[in-house]
């Protein structure tokens, strides 16, 4: 019952959020903030299986449920009814929905209310089915693009931290028993094969489905789960054994322990390389702390808990010669944000009665444009701080974002800024941010306000690189690295 209840506490601050206006980020992490917020024991990754299933299908159950007059005779006390709405929701989900296609938990009264029940809502979810004219009522979400919402690869990278002398060798013959056929481009991924990643060495991708968990070489950490374009500002970065880098918003920590496979593979033993890790709130700096430690590179990865535009005063990091800033921004990229972008155009539509016009539509009206907006000023404060560091070079700017106000645009306000072009900041050339990929920045925002020059602005574009989600294997994503 415990984790009905948990289900249930997750569900209703879904549905609060949604009565505010419309729901925005993923549902990761709506699912992840409400755990923390009620402080709950669930597994998260249970309580998100469940819970965006139930989000995505709760229209559909909710008609099912009304019919078959489930509401109708709920026991009450004081007269109000004793059981929760969204915890019926959440079994009767699991009765007619989920693969066991049975309620998870021992002989309790509301378990049995909802089973004397069972014959009426299978019934009435037969009648739904026929009038919908399909077989499955995941036919009718998949329509809606919702179940879609996954990565279409499982991308993971070597960590040469943990490989003997950084020979990376071994590992690979271990990921060759697992994954004996080699397949030449993500897309022709099946279950048992494997893709050697083009653009990023040491980085490879497995179908989803297959499992990575539970390998001896993940839990060694001689492998990482990492998705492809975030590996991008690292490899972009491309640190040596004289830097000093710092990640301005490091939690989870993937990109910290693949900058730190780029700087100490080329120290001996007993150099200590600096990289300093700022994050600003304390549970993901645990885990920050947490994965640098698998990782291999506790020990040398230097944890600020704090806002890294307070804590990283210039003058204590003239050191510092290299940095990347990857802020909180939309995550209109990630995986897990369907079921709420779809369900947010349903809402649209119903509220104007007129078509969404395209995928970076979803996001539509002014509480989603004043969000971007502040995103956007949050994200040049932080990049500008970064361009602050004395004796930096180069910096990778990244978001997990689709929109242009994240990236582009950001792009723009950091190079009309009259301190930045004091300090010398240019974006780098397609030449030093993996010219092979295909997909570049979008020209036309550059052309809003550098017109009347175009070589300016396909150069500046080029220099960008974005990735779209699913379309190019993985999850949506921007890039951009400035250089002095």
């Amino acid at each position: 019952m415990n984790f009905y209840r948990d289900a249930t506490w997750v569900l209703e601050y879904v549905e609060q959020e949604d009565e505010k206006g419309r729901l925005s980020g993923s549902m990761q992490t709506l699912v992840l903030k409400s755990c923390q917020r009620y402080k709950l024991k669930s597994d998260p990754k249970h309580l998100y299986a469940v819970v965006d299933s139930c989000w995505r299908y709760k229209a559909l159950l909710e008609k099912i449920m009304k019919r078959s007059k489930i509401y109708d005779d709920i026991p009450k006390k004081k007269g109000k009814p004793i059981y929760s709405r969204l915890t019926l929701l959440l079994m009767c989900h699991d009765l007619l929905i989920s693969k066991q296609k049975r309620i998870q938990m021992g002989k309790l009264p509301i378990k049995e209310y909802v089973l004397k029940h069972k014959t009426r809502l299978n019934s009435e979810l037969v009648k739904l089915k026929l009038k919908l004219k399909v077989k499955s009522l995941s036919e009718i979400v998949d329509k809606e693009d919702s179940s879609n919402d996954v990565t279409p690869v499982r991308w993971i990278r070597i960590n040469p931290l943990r490989c003997p002398k950084n020979d990376v060798e071994p590992v690979l013959k271990e990921l060759i028993k697992k994954f004996p056929q080699r397949v030449s481009h993500w897309s022709d991924i099946t279950s048992g094969t494997l893709y050697y990643d083009e653009f990023v060495p040491n980085l490879f991708g497995v179908h989803p489905r297959d499992k990575i968990t539970s390998h001896e070489l993940y839990r060694q950490g001689k492998i990482i789960i990492q998705d492809r374009s975030s590996c991008f500002p690292a490899h972009i970065l491309n640190p040596g054994k004289n830097d000093v880098v710092i990640d301005a918003c490091a939690a989870p920590g993937n990109k910290t322990t693949h900058v730190a496979a780029h700087i100490l593979p080329e120290y001996t033993r007993e150099q200590t390389p600096k990289i300093y890790a700022f994050e600003k709130d304390p549970a993901r700096a645990n885990i920050l702390k947490k994965m640098t430690s698998v990782a291999g590179c506790g020990q040398t990865v230097e944890i600020h808990v704090g806002d890294f535009t307070k804590l990283a005063v210039p003058a204590n990091f003239k050191d510092v010669t290299g940095l990347i800033v990857d802020p909180s921004c939309s995550g209109s990229g990630i995986f897990g944000r369907k079921s709420v972008d779809s369900h947010n155009v349903a809402k649209k539509k119903t509220e104007t009665d007129s078509e969404i016009p395209d995928e970076e539509e979803k996001m539509v009206g002014d509480d989603v444009a004043n969000r971007l907006s502040k995103l956007a000023s949050f994200q040049f404060q932080v990049v500008k701080h970064a361009m602050s560091m004395p004796n930096a070079k180069k910096i990778v700017y990244s978001t997990c974002s689709i929109h242009a106000e994240e990236n582009e645009r950001v792009v723009i306000d950091l190079l009309l800024d009259r301190n930045i072009k004091e300090w010398g900041w240019k974006v780098a050339s397609r030449e030093e941010v993996i010219p092979k990929w295909p997909r570049r920045g979008k020209v036309k925002e550059f052309e809003q306000v550098f017109r009347d020059d175009p070589v300016k602005c396909n150069e500046l574009a080029d220099g960008c690189i974005r990735a779209l989600p699913q379309e190019d294997g993985g999850i949506g994503f921007f890039a951009v690295c400035f250089k002095r």
